[in-house]
């Protein structure tokens, strides 16, 4: 039998369900306490890796949270708490810090392996619904991530209570992360293969054109001299130099069309009455990123790169940004 949809009960039934979700992190940004910090301070002074353990929904939000950290400067790993009973608990050590994740913190699988955990002389973080549980017992510190309420219509499913765990250990992470003082440069080297490593590690001087790839002409010379350099090197535009090099001006594709619009033979105009003065420039060593969003901000499709003293030394345009996948 198929359901039929009522579509104004279920658009009341998923408002209800943010709402009841929303305010269960909020409830948690109200109960914050030195606990949260003493959280913080075992996994900073941690000498081993953080191990995230869970079962059930919690292990989805305990894998979760083990690979944020991990991808934010803080080593960790997640592990299954049934397998750590046979034989996965010899993963972890004295110089580790365990989290446990269970909304009624009496998970039987985490219960069993929790004081092995403590006699290894690891130190137990405990982040349950009741305070008054098992694993809030054992630990060393305990994370209240109590709900009032589940968002599934009849109070079982994890639904707010996982929402709330999955908040409370992604404040946790981002307060390590701040702590450490771990920024884009170290997300990078965490993520190098992935669109976010190519773009916090990918710099101008790595995807500009140099020497004879880059086309340019002097000032003294005519548009019919800029208009072949412009052919040839392909880059929709050319740079205008002096004799030491440096950069006085561009001619680009739409300086061109724009000349074409005079009368009489454009040819031998001479490029410093047409070209566009002082053009928008970058440096080798920013980021591409950077040279991006510079484009974008003053539609322009091609850019120089000069050093500090001005001097041409490589040009880009949005094909070769494209071209590398920075954008």
């Amino acid at each position: 039998m198929i359901a039929k949809i009522n579509g104004d009960r279920a658009l009341s039934l998923a408002r209800d369900v943010l709402q009841i979700e929303a305010d269960a992190v909020f409830g948690l940004r109200e109960r914050l306490d030195e606990s949260f910090v003493r959280a913080l301070d075992l996994i900073l002074n941690c000498r081993g890796r953080v191990v995230v353990s869970g079962i059930g929904k919690s292990g989805h939000i305990a894998r979760k949270l083990a690979a944020t950290l991990a991808s934010t400067g803080t080593p960790a790993f997640f592990v299954h708490p049934a397998e750590a009973s046979h034989g996965d608990l010899g993963m972890v050590t004295a110089d580790d810090v365990f989290i446990a994740m269970s909304n009624s913190g009496e998970s039987e699988e985490l219960v069993t392996i929790l004081p092995l955990v403590k006699r290894l002389g690891a130190k137990l973080v405990a982040m349950t619904g009741r305070p008054g549980s098992t694993l809030a017992q054992l630990a060393d510190v305990h994370l209240n991530s109590a709900v009032e309420k589940e968002a599934c219509s009849l109070n079982l499913a994890p639904t707010a209570s996982t929402t709330a765990a999955l908040a409370l250990g992604d404040a946790l992470a981002v307060a390590v992360l701040d702590a450490r003082g771990f920024g884009p440069d170290d997300f990078a080297r965490s993520h190098p293969g992935g669109t976010l490593g190519r773009r916090l590690l990918t710099y101008v001087r790595d995807v500009m054109r140099t020497g004879e790839q880059v086309p340019r002409v002097l000032p003294d010379a005519t548009v019919s001299d800029a208009l072949f350099q412009l052919t040839a090197r392909r880059m929709g535009m050319t740079a205008i130099v002096d004799e030491a090099g440096r950069v006085s001006g561009i001619f680009t594709d739409g300086d061109l069309r724009r000349v074409l619009e005079r009368a009489g033979d454009f040819r031998t105009l001479p490029i410093a009455s047409v070209m566009t003065h002082s053009p928008r420039t970058i440096g080798p060593d920013q980021l591409a990123v950077e040279a991006v969003e510079l484009m974008e901000r003053h539609r322009i499709n091609q850019m120089l790169v000069v050093d500090t003293a001005g001097k041409l030394i490589g040009a880009l345009n949005m094909h070769d940004l494209f071209s590398k996948k920075v954008i």
